[in-house]
């Protein structure tokens, strides 16, 4: 079988001849970037798939959001200095403003500044959301259409939630919680306002070339337990995991996190599968136990692979070790696929990730 035909089968609950090995490369190669190390339009290019297939790893993730952000009746401004990226969007109530600064020693970056700290800021920001349109853009997908061939398959991303949208980039759990609290009239109406524009860009990503559509939430449970799932995000989940199933085109979310306090939730969404779930000891639910918390769904668990595991911090032996001891759990029926938790850093080792591969062909295939 072919990479993308052993993912394939796997997704549609059947086995194949070996456990799906597809790795999330995308961090480790952008730090390749900034090094110098490979070409600046490297993770664009056929070069990029060349590398998965080089590595013997399957291809899925290119963080492609297929649309463009229309904020109508509003003025938004983009700079970006050597280690500063900043966006102010100016409207008739004023203006919110966000910075990221760039960290060179982890080749990421980090809010500094974020667009909602304020009841004031809330305000402008529903403004904003209530003014927001979306236009499709399948460039890029279908490029990534054309290369990505046997190696995979090709993945979009809808927006998060509205609460994972806040909480993750444009306003931090901290004042997310306090303004909650202490304006919660105001907080719901602005995720209702948020949900109705998303929902033309989540129409959108439908429409696009994309054969598995993501839900990019980076979920953890220690920053969104169950109150805050169910009161915010289950909803939005379900209704676009639904749709994106009735499209014929499978369904996930990103759960990067603890998963002991959420996955129960998670799982009865009935995604088609959940990607980057971290196992003990680096997360905390040991990989053996993710199948009691399935309940009656049959969503896939994508990941097993901490990412640490493809550094010089684990040794080769401690990481075969651990690779066979996931498999020896994945082999047993075709819901996993064995991939990265969350993804290979900077300070990977080409040839660590390779042998992966090996792996998988030795002590991979279904008993």
């Amino acid at each position: 079988m072919t990479l993308r035909e052993r993912l394939l089968t796997v997704l549609n609950h059947e086995k194949a001849d070996f456990v799906p090995w597809f790795g999330d490369l995308d961090y480790w190669a952008n730090s390749l970037i900034h090094r110098g190390l490979k070409p600046r339009d490297f993770i664009a290019s056929e070069a990029y798939l060349d590398w998965h297939r080089d590595l013997g790893v399957g291809f899925y993730l290119q963080g492609c959001f297929p649309f463009k952000e229309i904020f109508n009746g509003c003025d938004v401004k983009e700079t970006k200095t050597d280690n500063i990226r900043s966006r102010t969007i100016s409207t008739p109530l004023g203006s919110i403003h966000e910075e990221w600064k760039w960290l060179e020693d982890s080749f990421s970056e980090a809010p500094i500044k974020h667009f909602i700290e304020s009841e004031e800021d809330l305000r402008i920001y529903q403004y904003a959301y209530a003014h927001l349109t979306y236009e499709p853009d399948y460039t890029f997908l279908e490029r990534r259409s054309q290369q990505v061939c046997d190696q995979g398959v090709v993945l979009a991303y809808m927006p998060k939630s509205p609460l994972m949208q806040m909480v993750a980039l444009d306003s931090g759990i901290m004042n997310v919680v306090f303004l909650e609290m202490e304006q919660p009239e105001l907080f719901n109406e602005t995720i209702s306002i948020m949900k109705e524009a998303q929902s033309k860009a989540c129409e959108i990503v439908l429409a696009s070339p994309a054969e598995v559509i993501m839900i990019p939430e980076n979920l953890s449970s220690e920053m969104v337990g169950p109150t805050y799932y169910e009161r915010y995000v289950r909803d939005y989940q379900t209704h676009w995991s639904n749709r994106i199933k009735e499209s014929g085109k499978f369904s996930c979310i990103h759960m990067d996190g603890t998963l002991r306090g959420l996955l129960k939730e998670v799982c009865s969404v009935n995604l088609s599968f959940i990607e980057a779930c971290t196992p003990a000891p680096v997360g905390d639910l040991p990989l053996e136990e993710w199948e009691s918390y399935l309940g009656d769904s049959d969503t896939i668990f994508w990941g097993g692979i901490p990412g640490s595991y493809f550094t010089a911090s684990v040794t080769d032996e401690e990481c075969i070790e651990f690779v066979k001891n996931i498999l020896s759990v994945m082999r047993k029926k075709p819901g996993y696929v064995l991939g990265v938790a969350d993804q290979v850093p900077p300070d990977g080792l080409e040839y660590r990730v390779a042998m992966i591969k090996d792996l998988v062909e030795e002590y991979g295939g279904y008993e």
